[in-house]
């Protein structure tokens, strides 16, 4: 039961996350076939800056999912920290 419940946000969301990662694999198909077609420098710095905006945006709908279900719903505050403290770990990682 301790499983079902730990990962619900990324199950329940399921469909939306994958349809996220389709994009961005999508995306980066495209980069590199500019890329390999010696596309033009800027069509090349735009499809770049998409990407990194849906992986942003695919970060962002996890992360909300994971304060939502493992730091404000948990019942055991331990267990809220912890999880907070992975989750900020992750951010800080990120963000670097």
């Amino acid at each position: 039961m301790e499983h079902e419940y730990k990962w619900a946000h990324t199950i329940r969301d399921k469909a939306k996350l994958l349809t996220r990662v389709r994009r961005i694999q999508g995306q980066a198909a495209a980069l590199e076939k500019q890329l390999a077609e010696e596309g033009d420098c800027i069509a090349v710095l735009q499809q770049i800056a998409a990407i990194r905006g849906a992986v942003n945006g695919l970060m962002a709908a996890v992360i909300e999912g994971h304060l939502t279900d493992h730091v404000v719903k948990e019942p055991a505050l331990e267990q809220r920290q912890k999880d907070l403290e992975v989750v900020l770990q992750v951010i800080n990682s990120y963000l670097k």
